[in-house]
């Protein structure tokens, strides 16, 4: 067995590529952890991975997206997007929809991607097939690092107006604001490129 320790927070491109790279080298995914990932040998290139977000989902729709992935055949696994270490097992999701607004332990706590493995056909691996599909998929990611960027520099703001002045401290909440609003744009892009693309299909 190998173990690799790794956190690629919300970046799932990079998450995913670096999965398919280690199943390319023959291991196999077989657990994973808050920072850890296990793995077995396999055959090169015997399996694909793909990752998904779904904390904007509820946890009754978080368990029947699952059902209805293993149905077909594919192996899930549990991911976190954040490192959260408190006492209390609860956060609020404001860009998740209805009660995918509440992360709570026991349920979707923690739980925020899914890491889904098929054996490799040769064909790429998209779990999203139609324009219109992907756009509305993005929109899921762009809504959540827009209110990770919103929070931050809404608290700088704040910070601000209130002292006067800006401390070296919140200076790095506004520079992580600022780094955090690249993928936001980039799923932008994501977004209107899909939408466009399903408004020539229609």
């Amino acid at each position: 067995m190998k173990k690799c320790y790794r956190f690629f927070g919300g970046f799932l491109d990079t998450q995913e590529n670096w999965l398919n790279q280690m199943a390319q080298k023959g291991y196999r995914l077989i657990k994973t952890g808050k920072m850890t990932y296990d793995f077995e040998e396999c055959q090169p290139g015997e399996y694909q991975y793909a990752i998904e977000f779904v904390a904007q989902q509820s946890f009754k729709k978080e368990r029947e997206y699952r059902a209805f992935l293993e149905e077909l055949g594919y192996k899930v696994f549990y991911k976190n997007a954040n490192l959260n270490f408190s006492a209390i097992k609860l956060r609020w999701r404001p860009y998740g929809s209805g009660m995918g607004q509440i992360s709570t332990k026991p349920g979707n706590y923690n739980k925020e991607l899914f890491i889904v493995e098929k054996r490799n056909t040769g064909k790429p691996f998209e779990l999203h097939t139609t324009n219109s599909d992907k756009s509305n998929y993005y929109k899921s990611l762009r809504n959540a690092w827009l209110v990770t960027v919103v929070m931050l520099l809404t608290f700088v703001a704040w910070q601000f107006i209130d002292k006067g002045f800006i401390s070296k401290g919140v200076i790095a909440f506004g520079i992580l604001g600022i780094l955090c609003s690249i993928p936001t744009i980039r799923y932008q892009k994501r977004i209107s490129a899909y939408s466009v693309r399903a408004n020539i299909e229609e």
